[in-house]
């Protein structure tokens, strides 16, 4: 039963990752962390960046780790892994790059 839970590890770190960066979002709209200037952009996209790349290293040290064991049971393990990076990169790329608060 093992096999399953590295199956669904990647699939459920995405679930926490999107939560984690819609959820900066919303905090850092509220509290005006997009007014607030740091570095080359402001917190609240630090923020939002910081968790995402953090994720995504996540996700590339879950393919690294994840897969053993041999035939489709593996396969299903590396698939999993692959669909976690690939929906975490797709779905939250926009929300990490673009500015959508809406003035206070």
């Amino acid at each position: 039963m093992m096999w399953l839970a590295r199956a669904l590890a990647a699939p459920i770190l995405w679930g926490v990752l999107f939560s984690v960066v819609y959820g900066l979002h919303g905090v850092g709209c509220s509290l005006g962390w997009n007014e607030r200037p740091v570095l080359f952009t402001d917190w609240h996209h630090l923020a939002m960046w910081s968790a995402w790349l953090l994720g995504l290293g996540l996700h590339l040290l879950l393919l690294r780790i994840l897969p053993e064991g041999e035939g489709r049971r593996r396969r299903l393990i590396v698939m999993g892994a692959w669909i976690g990076l690939v929906s975490s990169a797709y779905t939250l790329f926009p929300v990490v790059v673009t500015s959508s608060c809406i003035p206070h």
